[in-house]
C-alpha cells in the first residue's frame, strides 16, 4: 500500500488535481450568486417574487459580463444566462417563491442520471470531459486502466448530485425558500470543491502504480 502510493504522485508531475484542469471552484462560486440574489430580493421586498427575479437576473447579467471579460467561452456565458432568466420565469408563473430552485432540481436530477448511464455504458462523463479538456478526445478510452479509474471516479460525481436532490427535495417540497437559497450555496462551492478532491483522490488510487498518468493513455 505504501508503494503504491508514493509511485503515483510521481507519474503526475506538478501535482495537477481536476481542480485545476477542470476550474470547478469557479464555475461554482458563479452559480451560487443569482439564487442568493434572488432570495435576499425575495425578503427585502416583502416576499415579492418578481423583485426577487429581477435581483436574480440582474446579478446573473453582472456574472455575464464578467466572465466574458475574464475569457469564459460565449457559448456558456450565455447558457449561464439563460439558466437564470428561465429560473426567474417559472415563480413568476407559478407564483411560488421556491419554484426558483425547480430548475436545479430537474439539472441535479438529469445530471445524476446522465453520470450514472455514463458509467453503465463505459464512455465514463468525467473521462469525456478531462480527455476533451487535455485534448485528448477518445485516447483515454483505448487504455483500460484510465477506463476503469474514470468509471469509478465518476461515482463521487454522482453522490453529488444525489446528495443535493435528497437535500433539495424536501425542501421545495415544503415551500421553504430561505432554507433553499441557504443548502443551495452550502452545497455548491464546499461540495463541489470536496467531490472535485475526492473524486481525483479515487482516480489517482485506482491507477497502478506504473501507470504514467492522467496525461499519458496507455494505447495499443
Amino acid at each position: 500500500m505504501t508503494e503504491r502510493s508514493t509511485a503515483q504522485p510521481a507519474a503526475n508531475p506538478g501535482e495537477e488535481s481536476l481542480a485545476t484542469l477542470l476550474g470547478g471552484r469557479r464555475a461554482a462560486i458563479d452559480a451560487t450568486l443569482p439564487p442568493v440574489a434572488f432570495v435576499i430580493g425575495w425578503l427585502l421586498f416583502d416576499d415579492s417574487v418578481l423583485l426577487g427575479a429581477v435581483a436574480a437576473v440582474l446579478v446573473g447579467g453582472v456574472l455575464a459580463i464578467v466572465r466574458q471579460r475574464r475569457g469564459d467561452r460565449p457559448r456558456a456565458v450565455l447558457l449561464g444566462m439563460l439558466g437564470v432568466v428561465v429560473a426567474a420565469l417559472i415563480p413568476l408563473y407559478t407564483g411560488r417563491a421556491s419554484d426558483f430552485f425547480l430548475l436545479q432540481l430537474i439539472a441535479n436530477a438529469g445530471s445524476a442520471l446522465a453520470w450514472a448511464v455514463s458509467i453503465v455504458i463505459r464512455w465514463p462523463l468525467l473521462g469525456v470531459v478531462v480527455g476533451t479538456a487535455l485534448g485528448q478526445r477518445t485516447r483515454w478510452r483505448k487504455d483500460p486502466a484510465l477506463l476503469r479509474a474514470y468509471s469509478l471516479a465518476s461515482w463521487s460525481w454522482v453522490l453529488q448530485y444525489v446528495i443535493r436532490l435528497a437535500v433539495f427535495i424536501p425542501l421545495w417540497w415544503i415551500d421553504a425558500t430561505v432554507a433553499l437559497g441557504t443548502t443551495r450555496a452550502a452545497l455548491t462551492y464546499p461540495l463541489v470543491a470536496l467531490n472535485l478532491a475526492v473524486s481525483w483522490w479515487i482516480f489517482r488510487r485506482a491507477l497502478p502504480a506504473d501507470h504514467p498518468g492522467i496525461r499519458h493513455p496507455q494505447v495499443p
